[in-house]
């Protein structure tokens, strides 16, 4: 099996222990706070993590203006999908929105062919729009009652439309360092660059929107560390897969996440699935499959 889909998979899972160790925290803090301890503590240790590598002997790469122009956009891309999600929460209709958000892996595959040249093989396509499928499929439940051309859509094809910008946008950042640093290290190079500037930004958003919010996460610096560390493992094990393949392909192995969640609600609390769920299930792991098999 390829390395990058193991750290995609590896990735998934440590993202969806980030997910349940920030619900917890927000019956501390408010969701913001939360969003916010997941960069303050996560920058100090990527760049840890990049002295290290390069203590280690690795070759420090240099920074180039494109690489600062892609990690700057990457960076506010991956900040409004988060602002468009939340949004999507006060909707009645969220989930038909949600739905159009998870078509991210398609328009990633859309924005890397143009932007990066990064062409499918048509069996990998396919796979990727398979699991698309099943992954709509989930998350739109009823919702589709409520009818397609309204807020919700418009507001969740923005957040998937800006998700693939930033998925996109984090892979060139990472080929753009000058060098001729290891795939690791030019993934954890940007990493910390991305997530000091997004400390930086929302360090200076809460200062002025939210006074008090920030002694409010450090507060509860314990929880919300663990927050930090494991998201930053989490993507550490993104931006590793981008630099090694297409950012579709790492965003579609990657969608293996929802099938963590259905297995625990199945086995852990004995929930049952619906027939929708079911169809829904095999349809992202037979596109993950497909895709894994031909990549």
């Amino acid at each position: 099996m390829e390395l990058w889909v193991l750290i995609s998979i590896g990735a998934a899972f440590l993202q969806n222990l980030r997910s349940a160790l920030q619900k917890t925290l927000t019956g501390k803090v408010d969701v913001v706070g939360a969003t916010y301890a997941r960069f303050l503590f996560a920058a100090p240790l990527a760049a840890a993590l990049v002295a290290a590598l390069i203590g280690a002997g690795g070759a420090a790469p240099g920074l180039t203006p494109a690489f600062v122009g892609w990690a700057l956009v990457g960076g506010a891309g991956q900040i409004t999908a988060q602002v468009l999600l939340l949004q999507l929460f006060k909707l009645r209709n969220f989930a038909v929105g949600n739905a159009f958000a998870r078509t991210e892996t398609v328009q990633a595959a859309i924005l890397g062919a143009i932007l990066l040249g990064d062409w499918l093989a048509p069996w990998a396509l396919a796979g990727i729009l398979i699991s698309a499928a099943g992954v709509v499929l989930l998350s739109a439940a009823s919702g589709w009652r409520a009818g397609l051309l309204n807020r919700a859509t418009a507001i969740g094809l923005a957040s998937g439309t800006t998700f693939a910008v930033s998925a996109v946008s984090y892979r060139a950042a990472a080929l753009s360092l000058d060098g001729d640093a290891d795939f690791l290290l030019r993934a954890a190079c940007t990493l910390a660059f991305v997530t000091l500037v997004q400390t930086l930004a929302m360090s200076l958003w809460m200062r002025l929107r939210r006074p008090g919010a920030i002694c409010a996460v450090l507060a509860h610096w314990r929880p919300a560390a663990a927050i930090g560390a494991v998201g930053m493992l989490a993507s550490l094990g993104w931006f590793t897969a981008f630099t090694l393949t297409s950012a579709a392909e790492v965003k579609a192995v990657g969608q293996v996440e929802l099938l963590f969640s259905f297995l625990t609600a199945r086995f852990a609390f004995g929930e049952r699935p619906t027939l929708r769920e079911i169809t829904g299930i095999s349809l992202v792991a037979g596109g993950i499959v497909l895709l894994v098999l031909t990549a």
